[in-house]
């Protein structure tokens, strides 16, 4: 029998346009695919932590179609491979790449010891549309603004998406856990049954929500996108998160969009590139993830956690949009991401709170978190990340509910205290969040934590300040 092949599924749970998969199959050796519960993944928020549980029982399901399986392995990833390479006679490992500093760190180190051992490991594109070391600017650099990013790539001409592999079996499995065992969802007590109702995990659902999205919304995207009281986007945020469909299959569904004539497929194509725009930020200055991204503002006094703060994170500051966007958040796992602006813009200026706490909460609360979109999405609204908003450009809550949810369905929709007769998903919040919070639907809504003009007058001389500070 020919030697087995390793392939390690990390943030690519799919089989369609998998390029490290397929490049495993071409091999013709049996495809032994595996994932690596290793401390890099437990170390993830609990709502991602989740839908990563959601996911591999969907991948593992799409494997058993095609006659393979999916060997679940818990521990440290370089003596995982090692260890069913030994037992298996496995000669090769493939992955695809992944681009965020904590994934990067131990893929270097695991690529140089597996080598070392005599193993051949392989790594592939796939996760991004275009490789981070192959955009640059006429001098050389990596682009530091989106914009001209964009124009950049947007003619570049790209593979069309590969169809499923045939995946070769093995005359004998290994052994491996049982997903459960692991107890992925254990952190989400009472909200994972909630969060549940809203997610559509598995590669099958992504294929029908590009689908659905193409045939429906994506026409009037641009136009829709924002509006907080309409279905106008995809909703793929949480498939491609975990590699469930990949970005090359939404950037050729855009074409034909545009092909079509579909007034949103250019916008559309725009956002997936803005999602590589994060990922090559990541990879080149990877210190996004955890420090400002413009090292002048380490100087801002930005506040830390708070009993203000605590309440942002309970949708309770009395800004019924921001309430709104938070406790959604907390019911489906994913924000609206006129929403994400706002809310983010509301703790970091109106309550002048460092992003790091907004970016650490949307780390544990959202079942689409991505490294690199959730960084640069704060860091952006923060006013310290590249091609960020100004600091001085402050979202008025009021004023925004008033252009995006005019007839106020989305602040009814989530915001019970709001609504003289709250609906399904207002009542879902009191089921999910924590008993400890002692929350109820019939309580008074509670007043504004700051007022909206003094809080846009404070943090303009906070920044004022800190101008001033930095000239000196």
């Amino acid at each position: 029998m020919t030697a087995p092949t390793l392939f390690w599924f990390r943030r690519d749970l799919r089989l369609s346009d998998n390029p490290a998969l397929t490049a495993a199959a071409k091999t013709g050796a049996p495809v032994l695919p595996v994932f690596i519960l290793d401390p890099e993944t437990e170390a993830l928020g609990a709502a991602p932590r989740w839908r990563l549980g959601a996911g591999l029982r969907a991948l593992s399901a799409g494997l058993e179609a095609v006659g393979s399986r999916l060997i679940l392995r818990r521990g440290p990833a370089l003596s995982v491979l090692r260890d069913l390479a030994e037992e298996t006679g496995a000669t090769t490992v493939h992955w695809g790449r992944l681009y965020d500093p904590t994934s990067l760190a131990r893929d270097t180190a695991l690529k140089t010891a597996l080598t070392a051992a005599g193993l051949a490991a392989k790594s592939h594109a796939g996760h991004v549309l275009f490789e981070p070391w192959t955009v640059e600017t006429g001098q050389g650099q990596f682009y530091k603004v989106y914009t001209p990013f964009w124009k950049a790539v947007r003619t570049r001409d790209l593979p069309s998406p590969l169809p499923r592999p045939r995946l070769a079996a093995p005359e004998t499995w290994p052994r491996g856990d049982g997903l459960a065992e692991w107890g992925l969802g254990k952190d989400m007590n009472r909200g994972g049954a909630i969060v549940a109702a809203h997610a559509n995990p598995g590669e099958d659902a992504a294929a029908d929500r590009l689908a659905a999205f193409a045939d429906g919304a994506l026409d009037a995207y641009d136009a829709d996108r924002d509006r907080l009281d309409r279905a106008g986007t995809s909703g793929l945020s949480e498939n491609l998160s975990l590699g469930e469909i990949s970005p090359r299959t939404c950037w050729f569904a855009g074409l034909r969009a545009m092909e079509e004539g579909k007034r949103g497929a250019e916008t559309f194509l725009k956002e997936i590139v803005w999602r590589d725009f994060a990922h090559h930020l990541v990879y080149h200055t990877p210190h996004i993830v955890e420090r400002n991204w413009r090292p002048e503002w380490d100087r801002f006094a930005w506040r830390g956690d708070s009993a203000a703060a605590e309440r942002w994170r309970r949708g309770l500051t009395g800004e019924p949009v921001v309430d709104a966007a938070m406790r959604e958040m907390y019911v489906t796992g994913r924000m609206h991401n006129r929403g994400r602006m706002l809310v983010a813009s509301y703790l970091t200026k109106h309550l002048l709170t460092d992003w790091r706490i907004g970016l650490k909460w949307f780390e544990a609360c959202l079942i689409d978190w991505d490294p690199a979109s959730n960084a640069m999405g704060w860091q952006w609204s923060a006013g310290s990340g590249p091609d960020a908003t100004p600091f001085f450009r402050i979202f008025n809550p009021a004023t925004q509910a008033e252009k995006f949810d005019p007839m106020q369905i989305y602040r009814r929709r989530w915001v019970a205290e709001f609504s003289g007769d709250p609906g399904a998903d207002a009542l879902s919040y009191f089921d999910a969040e924590p008993k400890s919070w002692g929350l109820a639907p019939d309580a008074p809504y509670p007043k504004p934590l700051v007022d909206l003009k003094a809080g846009r007058e404070a943090a303009l001389a906070a920044y004022q300040d800190h101008r001033a500070q930095s000239a000196a």
